[in-house]
């Protein structure tokens, strides 16, 4: 009887398994579709608010919408899939005890935006002969507020695409796929973007993808303030992207560039990536832990 129970058990854990397994599938389609349908909602609702686009663009706010329409569905499940997107708080051992990924990732990250803007630079100087700075005296708004908007934008994607979905997938592919895909979808998520033309779509895709990349490397260990991190990333590229390199023309020129830029500063994080999973088979770090085995 003993070894009959013990079978079943297993048996019934094995069902859990799979069933949790093939959730992924429906989460990552509910985000995508409240995602791509709230941009459009909020963006035909921008003229109503008097926000000027060049401030802050609502259509920012879909993927954070998507993941409120996620809490609502699975609710039990919300809490691990968000696991390290804020700071973490004081007084807990397990956090405590926990190995921490060094400071220097987390700089890396935050410098690696001035990497991207400098490379596009250099290119479009060696393309062009010209570079297309604005100075931030001539910008319509103050650059202050600028970057705060930019932030609260930039967060309000990020807590979709780095918080949600890349831990979502993290439960199914390694960090590069989840990475490459989250920043597919980032991309695709971008429509007007993409009707400037094949040039300029193809360049804006690597782009998204290649900056996906980056921020799912580097965030691959971290476990408290993820949100903060990749917006200040994020913000840090779109500042930049404004006042020195000018990839937001509808030319196809400049956002090729950018892409191939973006593709350039994503090998350092490829290439320690690779060389750290040499080193060592490293024991998932603990936002994966914590969504790849959910037994809710």
């Amino acid at each position: 009887m003993p070894d009959h129970k013990q079978d079943q058990t297993h048996a019934q854990v094995q069902v859990q398994r799979k069933a949790r397994r093939g959730g992924w599938a429906a989460q990552t389609g509910v985000f995508l579709a409240v995602a791509f349908v709230a941009a459009g909602t909020c963006g035909a609702l921008q003229p109503a608010t008097g926000i000027p686009p060049e401030v802050l663009q609502l259509t920012q706010f879909g993927p954070a919408l998507a993941v409120a329409a996620a809490a609502l569905l699975w609710p039990a499940r919300i809490r691990d899939r968000l696991a390290g997107t804020l700071p973490a708080r004081a007084g807990r051992p397990a956090d405590r005890d926990a190995p921490r990924p060094p400071a220097t990732g987390r700089a890396a990250l935050l410098l690696t935006p001035a990497l991207i803007i400098a490379l596009s630079a250099g290119g479009l100087l060696l393309t062009s002969g010209t570079l297309p700075a604005t100075n931030p005296g001539a910008l319509a708004h103050p650059l202050a507020l600028l970057a705060a908007a930019q932030l609260l934008g930039a967060c309000a994607e990020e807590i979709g695409w780095r918080c949600y979905l890349q831990p979502l997938l993290r439960t199914r592919f390694g960090p590069v796929t989840a990475s490459a895909l989250v920043g597919t979808a980032w991309g695709l998520w971008h429509v007007p973007a993409l009707a400037q033309g094949p040039a300029y779509a193809a360049g804006f895709l690597t782009a998204t993808v290649a900056l996906s990349v980056i921020l799912g490397l580097a965030l691959e260990r971290v476990r408290s303030n993820r949100l903060l991190l990749a917006g200040a990333f994020h913000t840090l590229v779109n500042l930049g992207m404004l006042l020195v390199t000018d990839e937001t023309a509808p030319t196809a020129a400049p956002m090729l560039v950018f892409g191939a830029a973006c593709l350039a500063a994503a090998l350092p994080w490829l290439a320690r990536a690779r060389a750290r999973a040499r080193r060592t088979a490293t024991a998932p770090d603990r936002i994966t832990a914590a969504t790849a085995h959910d037994a809710r």
